[in-house]
């Protein structure tokens, strides 16, 4: 049997720095996602696990020590004694990159409600982990991805509301989200500033994007405006956007930018 990737290859060139994916319709007749990479391909389904395995007849190893959990409570009326030994937690981190590999080429993609379910789902590993783990180690190790993986899952959120033009909605999930990672630095580093880090740094940009693209006569966008009127010492225009607000009649304005 000739099993050489060549054939697959062939005229898809690998490009240094660049995530290049595309999506293919497998032999089951599904679609499926490619990832290129220096020495050959990486494919993942689009439904349950990246890599379509069913352990132990679950849709994936976390979602079998979560119903576990559920009959634990259930018999016990209590988590206590719930614990995952150090190879459970192993094979939950590796799971959790199977996870990590789909949800970075789908943003790719711009398939931002996947991301933003595997991104959650990342985050309930990260947290399942923290309580359950045996061991500081597996308690810990997770720990250092729950900025980056907030991030990513308000971003795909944010991206896919902004696409729809709900831009308030947009804008209360980046504010939560930079929420999120400031709570996880200031867990994990009381010395740390998370305005400086580049999770923080790229919401706020998107943040900058969502409020650019809205209507001008919305109370927010004004609100913004304001804002960087007076930062950057332009009362004139200050004063004319704190008119612009009193005239507006809405009850309801949208979130302030954070």
């Amino acid at each position: 049997m000739i099993c050489d990737l060549r054939g697959i290859l062939d005229g898809w060139e690998y490009e240094p720095g660049k995530i290049s994916v595309r999506k293919i319709i497998g032999r089951d007749g599904r679609e499926k996602v490619q990832t290129r990479i220096d020495l050959g391909v990486l494919q993942f389904e689009l439904k349950g696990r990246p890599d379509g395995a069913r352990p132990h007849g679950y849709e994936s190893l976390l979602d079998r020590h979560e119903k576990h959990l559920i009959a634990h409570i259930e018999e016990y009326g209590t988590d206590a004694d719930f614990v995952l030994t150090p190879e459970q937690c192993r094979d939950l981190r590796h799971e959790a990159y199977l996870y990590y590999q789909r949800y970075l080429s789908l943003f790719v993609l711009e398939e931002f409600e996947v991301v933003a379910d595997d991104t959650a789902r990342n985050l309930r590993a990260i947290d399942f982990c923290r309580r359950y783990g045996a061991s500081e180690y597996d308690r810990d190790v997770l720990e250092s991805q729950r900025a980056y993986v907030i991030m990513m899952n308000a971003r795909a959120r944010a991206t896919h509301a902004l696409e729809h033009e709900a831009y308030d909605a947009a804008l209360s999930i980046i504010k939560s989200g930079i929420a999120g990672i400031r709570k996880a630095m200031g867990a994990s580093d009381e010395g740390f500033d998370a305005d400086e880090d580049r999770e923080t740094e790229v919401l706020h940009e998107l943040r900058d994007e969502i409020l650019e693209k809205m209507p001008d006569e919305t109370p927010t966008k004004l609100h913004w405006a304001l804002e960087n009127a007076v930062a950057c010492e332009d009362f004139e225009r200050a004063a004319e956007l704190r008119d612009r607000l009193e005239r507006k009649s809405s009850p309801a304005e949208g979130p302030r930018p954070d």
